[in-house]
């Protein structure tokens, strides 16, 4: 009688979000459907205030070969962290039934799962609570480790291509909660710079390993790098092609045709990896170039602003031209 209901409100459930997953690709249909599945059984869908799908899954947004589905599933307040950890493990199953993340017993595999887990990449679930999504507390939204999150991750930054790269798939749209303490600064921006650099200094350590796919590293470096420098000029989260064809811009004209084939080699990649030792050498200077294009073009931007906002002389200046 119990699995008859929790089957009738699983397929509810499944009603009530089908619309939004239309666009979305097979094996994230797949992947959603079973975690709805597994929340309604192990601890029923009225303890879900909302469910975000952001990333490059979510509908009419870039696939690639890389992607995991970042879905943020936001609980009431009296769901236990207990019960959070304990569901966690069933989560990470369906991440490897549905091929978002690999099971392997080897050591090197384990350790790159740690670093995974600590700092959040290629994770493709996040619990949470509702206290924490209000107080926009990042590491206890994302579930990553705390001294890490604070020292090194930009959160201010990943938070806000959150609220505008994703989806409400279902419930509430918590959105405005946190979009008023979303400050991004320059800060956030350095801590960008060292973040991203440091997974592509990583990802080139470990390129003698081609088990460990480090292109994949190398290319969520470059994606992040994009992804952060362009939401700090412009507060918007458009698809890769359209920010890299806005930072090709950004360039001098002898050097837009350098830019622009390190960024076609960079959508290609995603497209179909492949360890391309050339690419990921090129990395790390285009990291560090890519933010202060977006740095000078942030400045570029606050002086025409300033420059629209200030009065014009009733007089332009150029009618005095008298010398005494």
């Amino acid at each position: 009688m119990q699995d008859t209901s929790i089957i009738k409100s699983t397929k509810v459930f499944e009603e009530k979000i089908s619309s939004n997953l239309e666009g979305i690709n097979k094996q994230s249909r797949n992947y959603i459907k079973d975690i709805i599945t597994l929340i309604n059984k192990e601890i029923g869908i009225n303890k879900i205030l909302s469910i975000l799908l952001f990333g490059s899954q979510r509908a009419k947004s870039e696939t690639a070969a890389v992607s995991d589905c970042d879905l943020l599933i936001i609980f009431k307040n009296r769901v236990s962290n207990h019960h959070i950890k304990e569901i966690e493990k069933y989560f990470i199953a369906l991440e490897i039934k549905h091929k978002f993340r690999e099971f392997n017993k080897k050591l090197s595999k384990k350790i790159l799962g740690v670093i995974q887990q600590t700092t959040g990449i290629f994770v493709s679930h996040f619990l949470t609570k509702i206290k924490y999504w209000e107080e926009a507390n990042f590491h206890k939204i994302f579930r990553v480790n705390k001294v890490f999150s604070a020292v090194f991750a930009p959160r201010n930054i990943v938070l806000g291509n959150v609220l505008t790269n994703s989806t409400t798939l279902y419930g509430n749209d918590l959105k405005d909660k946190i979009r008023p303490k979303i400050q991004v600064t320059f800060i956030e921006m350095i801590k960008s710079i060292i973040m991203n650099l440091m997974i592509s200094f990583f990802s080139i350590v470990i390129s003698f390993r081609k088990k460990l796919d480090p292109t994949k590293y190398q290319l969520e470096a470059i994606k992040w790098a994009l992804r952060a420098s362009n939401f700090y000029c412009f507060r918007d989260s458009e698809s890769l092609e359209k920010i890299t064809e806005r930072f090709v811009s950004f360039e001098k004209p002898r050097a837009q045709k350098n830019a622009k084939r390190f960024f076609t080699d960079f959508l290609n990649l995603r497209k179909t990896p492949c360890n391309d030792m050339n690419f990921m050498i090129r990395c790390p200077f285009r990291i560090i170039k890519i933010h202060l294009k977006a740095i000078i073009e942030k400045q570029l931007i606050k002086r025409k602003s300033i420059t629209r906002i200030l009065p014009q002389p009733a007089i332009p200046d150029r009618t005095f031209l008298l010398r005494f």
